[in-house]
């Protein structure tokens, strides 16, 4: 820390918004009242003592004094460059201002003591390394203004205070800085507070010349682009005078464009507003850009082309037999539409109304059993071109009906995009996964499909991008989902809906053997004549290899079927021909994957204890069986009540409470033990604990679980039902029978009981199904009761499972 001397009577010389630290010399104008006091008074008080008159600078700042001030020495009294008169003064040293006091003249005059600056030879460590760093500092910051003569200066301090108060010359400093500078006593941390200035203002520096270079640089990359486009300009013109070509631009390309394009009148009265708009457009305005893109767009579109369709009605639906087994309805849904469509073109009748008679079907069921692929099949028997329009996850509105063109990378939306790629205004657009599309903050594009989808306005269906009418109204519109409930009822409501419940087992082997077989051994290099599957081969791979309602997984086992023979064979295990028969399945791919109930010992089937039934479930992959488990918790645990497991719905665990309100109040009409149910707790669960369930059709499935838990009695292996059940015992209709008793012939069951009021709903399920299934349609739980528990033992006491 500085020491303080004795102290000085000096007249103070105010500097108002300047600062003079000491080793400086400055001039100062005497016509300044203040500053002509002070120096007169500093050089009366010298006659009566030896030296030169000396004065107290201090700063001022609006209208405040500061605490430290510099003792200055008069050392020259004359005129200035300007002619009037100044004194130049030489600062000598910190003074800390004190009391004020008397003196000579005009002047105030304070009682100040000097501040001794001196630092410690040799200089501490880190005070060496500030004095290397500012000399370096100011001597980078000399050489950018060029001021050479000073450098040298600079280098030659070694005082640290005085090295620190040379900074009081940059100009860069503002008077607060340099305030800061003045009331800083130590050196060393004055030293420290000049650096980090020095520093700071050279950073901005830098930052200041790159700014500036980059603008200079952008400035002088425009002129330069400028200047070439505009010599280009003039050498294409003289190229086309010297070819004696006409002298033209873009806009008149576009004009004679949309003239010379076959478009409908509204849609060219509008292509051609927007050439005079890029005719008076700039060629560096963005909007011409935008233009351009809109007017290739609306030149692509095949505004007038169409494919004829083909009015073969025979031959269409051969086309469609050969590519696909089954499917029936939709055979005929699309062999009616031609018929129509054929006597309504044979008798003259063209279009009704502004519309044609386009084609809006759903194809609804689960994967694998052919959606997709029939959207081929249905392009080729009706001779027209075929495009797919993929939904999965699509969440942005504007991804049907297209961007604002002021959006940059505007689009048209995929309906419009897949009539440019078909070629054809009458193509069939196949929508796949339509249940897939989601909605978020962009909009909903199930709610932009109610337009394309609606026979009645979509002849006048209206593209953000395009903003010009598009007859969709001949377009043959194929939807795809796999789930129904997820199709928002606005938008079924506009479709023809087709299910697709899946194949039977004999159909099955017919597409296996007809479609499967032959894409998979061209795939895995082999002969027709190399390789042969078996009917009974390919039986097995569908009954107890797959268990599906397509033919996905089917395709799977046959492709690698065929690669394990094809790897056999260039092995040198095995040679070709080869027939695969049933017994080879096991050695080739395997142990099958799914044995049908009927086919275990008696001890290893699920039903194998009583509380245990068999239901049936329709879920998002087609019908399953469903496997209901019921126990009785030991008394002693005191645990009653009901508990169910298995992730069920709301309304499933409401069909729970209601079978078990049934078995409590008509327990003695059916001979059960129904005082369990009062002390003991009941648990039922549903096995694939992780797959979530819900709907009423399992309420007899649990009530006859329960049924069999209390009498003792075991559930028929071979019987499966379905139904939701009444407080009163009634068996109330469910949906999804087809699926059902399909997934029931699958899993080889041969007895199956559904409700009354679903009988009509068989005579969609084929008739070889219905043939190998014995189906009981009851009112009553009682009759299922009857149907499904096998008879009691001989008079034993029934054993309860009581759970762990």
């Amino acid at each position: 820390m500085a020491a303080e001397s004795t102290p000085l009577a000096l007249p103070v010389l105010p500097l108002d918004d300047e600062v003079v630290l000491p080793g400086m010399v400055v001039p100062l104008d005497l016509s300044d009242s203040e500053v002509r006091a002070a120096v007169e008074a500093a050089q009366a008080a010298a006659r009566d003592e030896p030296g030169k008159p000396k004065v107290l600078l201090v700063p001022r700042v609006d209208g405040t004094y500061a605490g430290i001030g510099v003792l200055g020495t008069v050392e020259q009294v004359g005129r200035l460059a300007d002619g009037d008169p100044g004194a130049l003064i030489r600062g000598r040293g910190r003074v800390r201002i004190g009391a004020g006091t008397t003196g000579p003249g005009a002047a105030l005059w304070v009682e100040g003591t000097r501040i001794d600056e001196s630092v410690p030879d040799p200089l501490p460590g880190h005070a060496a390394e500030l004095v290397k760093e500012y000399k370096a500092l100011a001597t980078a910051w000399l050489r950018k203004r060029g001021a050479w003569q000073v450098v040298d200066r600079v280098q030659a301090i070694d005082d640290v205070s005085a090295l620190a108060d040379n900074s009081g010359y940059s100009p860069f400093l503002t008077t607060e800085q340099k305030v800061a500078l003045l009331e800083t006593t130590d050196p060393v941390a004055r030293l420290k507070l000049a650096t980090q200035q020095l520093r700071d203002h050279l950073a901005e520096q830098d930052v200041a010349e790159t700014i500036a270079k980059d603008v200079q640089e952008g400035v002088d990359k425009q002129q330069r682009e400028f200047l070439l486009r505009r010599q280009l300009e003039a050498v294409r013109k003289e190229l086309r005078e010297l070819n004696g070509e006409q002298d033209g631009d873009e806009s008149d390309d576009y004009r004679a464009r949309v003239e010379a394009a076959d478009l409908p009148g509204k849609v060219r009265e509008a292509a051609l507003k927007e050439v005079d708009k890029l005719e008076r457009s700039s060629d560096q305005s963005p909007e011409g850009s935008w233009i351009r893109t809109w007017l290739d767009t609306v030149l692509e579109m095949p505004w007038n082309e169409r494919t004829e369709d083909s009015y073969d009605i025979q031959g269409a639906q051969a086309v469609l037999d050969a590519e696909h087994a089954g499917l029936h309805d939709v055979k005929e849904r699309i062999t009616e539409y031609l018929a129509v469509r054929k006597r309504r073109s044979d008798r003259g009748l063209g279009v009704v109304g502004g519309r044609r008679g386009g084609a809006v079907l759903a194809l609804v069921g689960p994967p694998g059993v052919g959606k997709t692929s029939l959207g081929e099949s249905v392009a080729h028997a009706m001779g027209r071109k075929f495009v797919r329009v993929a939904l999965g996850g699509v969440r942005d509105e504007a991804e049907i009906r297209g961007h604002r063109r002021t959006y940059v990378g505007a689009l048209p939306g995929r309906i419009v995009r897949a009539i440019k790629e078909a070629g054809s205004m009458n193509p069939v657009v196949l929508l796949d996964e339509i249940d897939k599309v989601g909605s978020d903050f962009r909009g909903d594009p199930a709610a932009a499909l109610l337009e394309v989808l609606d026979p009645a306005q979509n002849h006048t269906f209206r593209d953000h991008y395009l903003e010009v009418e598009l007859d969709l109204s001949d377009v043959v519109f194929l939807a795809t989902a796999n789930v129904l409930e997820a199709i928002p009822e606005a938008l079924l409501d506009r479709m023809e809906l087709v299910r697709l419940d899946g194949y039977t087992e004999d159909e099955k082997i017919v597409i296996a053997r007809d479609h499967l077989l032959p894409r998979q051994l061209e795939r895995a290099g082999l002969q027709p004549d190399e390789v042969t599957i078996e009917e009974g081969a390919l039986r097995k791979l569908a009954g107890e290899y797959t268990r599906e309602a397509g033919v996905r997984t089917l395709e799977r086992s046959v492709a690698r079927l065929l690669r394990k023979v094809a790897a056999q064979h260039e092995l040198g295990e095995r040679e070709l021909p080869f027939t695969v028969t049933e017994d080879d399945l096991r050695g080739l791919i395997g142990r099958p994957h799914h044995v049908p109930e009927s086919a275990q010992e008696p001890a290893e089937r699920r039903t194998a204890v009583p509380g245990v039934a068999t239901g049936l479930a329709v879920t998002g992959a087609g019908g399953d069986v469903l496997y209901v488990e019921a126990s009785l918790a030991d008394p002693e645990t005191g645990a009653a009540g009901l508990t169910l497991t298995g992730q069920l719905g709301d309304v499933m665990k409401e069909s729970a409470q209601i079978a078990l309100s049934f078995l409590r109040s008509h327990g003695a009409e059916l001979e059960l033990p129904v005082g369990d149910l009062k002390d003991r707790g009941v648990h039922i669960h549903f096995p694939a604990g992780a797959v979530p369930k819900d709907g009423p059709s399992a309420g007899i499935t649990m009530t006859t679980a329960l049924a069999s838990l209390l009498s003792g009695r075991l559930v028929r292996t071979d019987v499966a039902m379905t139904g939701e059940v009444s407080l009163t015992g009634r068996v109330l209709p469910i949906g999804g029978v087809k699926q059902k008793l399909l997934a029931a012939h699958r899993a080889g069951v041969t007895t199956v009981i559904i409700p009354k009021r679903n009988e009509p709903d068989l005579d969609d399920v084929p008739a070889q199904v219905l043939e190998k299934l014995d189906v009981h349609a009851v009112t009553d739980v009682r009759q299922v009761l009857e149907l499904a528990l096998s008879p009691a033992t001989n008079g034993a006491a029934p054993e309860v499972p009581v759970a762990a």
